[in-house]
């Protein structure tokens, strides 16, 4: 089974196993958004346990 490509661009995997991914709303109409939300939506978070399960079949099948 092929992996999805796109996902594979837009996703890590950690040491332990969880999916890291980048958070969204940070790439045009900055202008009205604080300082503080612009810093925040730089760090990379991982992806919620609903949605982790699906992501790895996604990344993981090679």
């Amino acid at each position: 089974m092929k992996s999805n490509r796109a996902a594979k661009k837009r996703f890590k995997t950690t040491a332990t196993g969880k999916i890291k991914r980048e958070k969204a709303y940070k790439s045009h109409i900055l202008t009205k958004k604080t300082p503080k939300r612009k810093r925040n939506l730089r760090t990379a978070t991982t992806v919620s346990d609903g949605d982790s399960k699906r992501v790895k079949r996604m990344i993981l099948a090679e």
